[in-house]
């Protein structure tokens, strides 16, 4: 089964570090657009504020088919739990949205670890400059779903 193949090879290697920055990307089935509108968009940003005690986020941008996510990792966590936690609850705020019946996401999801020598700002802009290397909008102002702590 070619997606269960898929899913070992993201997870071959994985290892929760506490502390640890990770640069997380999740897709969407199929790459269906779920996230088209705002309120879409915002079940995933719910999502990850109800995990703030789990793991802090650093950055993060909602596109139409999948999410980045600059978290770092708080004690005694585990990263592929709070991943599935996160999308959980975001299938969870769209279903109660009315979203189609199917699956929201694609199986696992990517993730990297940064090394301490990682720019972690520049990693944060490339992640929230999405919106505009997708040319969904001209300036970041006009994109709604995304924000860093540095702001």
């Amino acid at each position: 089964m070619p997606g269960k193949a898929q899913g070992h090879r993201l997870r071959h290697g994985r290892y929760s570090e506490t502390g640890r920055i990770y640069l997380i990307t999740a897709v969407c089935a199929d790459r269906s657009p779920r996230f088209g509108s705002f309120a879409e968009g915002r079940c995933f940003v719910q999502a990850i504020r109800r995990v703030e005690h789990q793991a802090t986020t650093l950055c993060y941008v909602v596109m139409p088919d999948h999410v980045h996510w600059l978290m770092q990792l708080a004690d005694d966590q585990d990263l592929s739990k709070n991943v599935q936690k996160v999308k959980s609850l975001t299938t969870r705020g769209l279903r109660a949205q009315g979203a189609a019946p199917g699956r929201i996401w694609q199986r696992g999801f990517h993730d990297r670890a940064l090394r301490r020598e990682d720019d972690l700002r520049n990693v944060a802009r490339y992640v929230v400059a999405n919106p505009l290397r997708a040319e969904l909008v001209r300036s970041l102002s006009e994109y709604p779903l995304w924000d860093a702590i540095w702001l």
